[in-house]
């Protein structure tokens, strides 16, 4: 019942909420967030102990804001995704503005396929939009959802906005797929930063332990691809910002573990510094730190071996940063 009754919420979203007048979606969706704020639930309680750590200077009600911030760019996804199916391209066009594009539009230009990895910050859907409709179509993946209804919803979404979305489990060959795309020259774009799993990469973030999806560097040294990691903020204007950051050096020495090691770390302390610069708009309402796990989970061996293209949970949270979305470590987000 629990499912179906969330299945039934998201199709009302996506049904009414882009017959709204904007206006007074956006404040409407800001009151959703200040109430759930004020209610101070488990999420709203993960994600201010999660910003303690990003801004450990800051005073307990610098910190509630800042949380009550993120709360509301987190809101404005959600209000942002269900109403982008009407939007037309010349609106997505104009609603990310990326710094530093040159970086992409270079290394598709090199033909040796680009992995864009960004973590849960921003709207990565919208930033997967503008990249189809200004660059190249792209593959991502999503993971399964309960009901298989909700996961249709948001993969008929993604494809909508003119994504490939293949299934990170139940489907045959993702993987395989992934690099295919790569070694044609194509792009591949994946959420990457949490997984808290067995096969998830172990990295400092802002001073602590974690773990992340082996996923994005495993591909770039498998198929040669340039890897590139995208931060995504809000600035109180209705335009979102981005950045390309550098790709992503592959080590020229070490074995494969070693190089996927040393490059998912290299792309956590990008995100991390984008973080502690926007710290509101990271989507991060569920234990993050290695440090917050139970300790069966906590305990779990790290891998980087990319056998999965993203993450799954030990901890048994959402596995999306508590967007329920599908996108999971490897999602559906994208950057320019």
């Amino acid at each position: 019942m629990r499912e179906r009754l969330g299945d039934m919420g998201y199709a009302a979203g996506w049904a009414l909420v882009k017959r709204l007048p904007e206006p007074l979606a956006v404040r409407l969706f800001d009151r959703i967030a200040d109430t759930v704020w004020r209610r101070r639930g488990k999420s709203v309680l993960r994600l201010e102990s999660n910003l303690r750590r990003v801004r450990p200077e800051a005073s307990d009600a610098e910190l509630a804001e800042l949380t009550r911030a993120g709360m509301r760019t987190y809101m404005r996804y959600w209000c942002e995704s269900f109403r982008m199916s009407t939007w037309g391209r010349e609106r997505i066009a104009a609603s990310f503005e990326p710094e530093h594009v040159d970086r992409l539009d270079q290394a598709l230009a090199d033909g040796r396929g680009v992995v864009l990895a960004l973590p849960h910050m921003g709207n990565w859907d919208l930033a997967g939009a503008w990249v189809v409709v200004t660059r190249v179509p792209f593959t991502t993946v999503a993971e399964r959802l309960k009901p298989e209804r909700l996961f249709d919803r948001f993969v008929a979404y993604r494809e909508g906005l003119g994504m490939e979305v293949l299934p990170l489990t139940g489907g045959a060959g993702t993987l395989g797929t992934l690099a295919k795309r790569l070694r044609a020259g194509g792009l591949v774009c994946l959420v990457g930063d949490r997984d808290l799993s067995a096969s998830g990469v172990e990295v400092e973030f802002i001073g602590e332990a974690t773990r992340m999806p082996a996923g994005p560097a495993a591909l770039a040294v498998q198929t040669g691809a340039a890897l590139l990691p995208v931060t995504l903020w809000y600035d109180g204007t209705p335009v979102m910002k981005g950045r390309v950051h550098e790709p992503v050096p592959q080590p020229e020495q070490g074995s494969k573990r070693e190089k996927v090691a040393a490059m998912t770390q290299a792309m956590a302390s990008v995100w991390g510094e984008g973080v502690r610069e926007h710290p509101q708009d990271w989507h991060m309402l569920q234990r993050f730190w290695l440090a917050d796990l139970e300790p069966r989970a906590a305990a779990a061996p790290p891998a980087a071996d990319g056998s999965a293209a993203g993450g799954s949970e030990a901890d048994g949270s959402a596995t999306d940063g508590s967007t329920a979305d599908g996108s999971a470590a490897s999602g559906a987000g994208a950057a320019g």
